[in-house]
């Protein structure tokens, strides 16, 4: 064999197990008419801990980079859509959608008026009542802490203790293992 096909062989075997994505669109982001009063409604009836909304601008280059090395990776998917009813929303948005009280709103007024979104992306967890109950701003360093930061609302540790502290618990376990 020749030394560039041994060579090609060795970096097809290093390659990481896991290193399957799948579009984030598809497998992360759930289809929605816009009414996210009823969205809450069905995250309850399929026994889910709420709604999450992924606020982002088209151009934001934090949101482009979670799609394509966080949000595309299946366990985040799973995890998420396990737990959550989980949307996008543009915060330069035109599209009316409905708010949580059920009133109609363009994507931009919901995320800028309602919840202040001046930066993204901004990962906000709201119960099945509607009512927000985590926030995150910025990107997550990678998987490990999108999923932490998935726990962390799913589990309820939102109520007790800040993001910063369940991180910081959590990797000092992880030290341990």
């Amino acid at each position: 064999m020749s030394r560039l096909l041994l060579f090609l062989l060795s970096l097809i075997a290093l390659a990481p197990a896991g290193a399957e994505t799948r579009d984030p669109a598809r497998f992360f982001f759930q289809e929605t008419f816009g009414n996210f009063q009823e969205e809450a409604g069905l995250a309850r009836d399929e026994g889910k801990q709420g709604v999450m909304i992924f606020f982002e601008m088209d151009d934001c280059p934090f949101c482009h980079r979670m799609k394509t090395t966080v949000l595309n990776q299946p366990e985040v998917q799973a995890y998420f859509r396990q737990h959550f009813r989980v949307f996008s929303v543009d915060i330069e948005g035109d599209v009316e959608i409905t708010d949580f009280q059920g009133r109609a709103i363009t994507q931009k007024d919901f995320a800028f008026k309602q919840f202040q979104v001046r930066a993204t992306p901004v990962f906000a967890f709201f119960d099945t009542g509607g009512k927000l109950v985590a926030r995150y701003t910025g990107p997550t360093s990678g998987v490990e802490e999108m999923l932490w930061l998935g726990e962390y609302v799913a589990e309820g540790h939102y109520r007790d203790e800040s993001f910063a502290r369940y991180k910081r618990d959590r990797r000092q376990q992880a030290s341990r293992q």
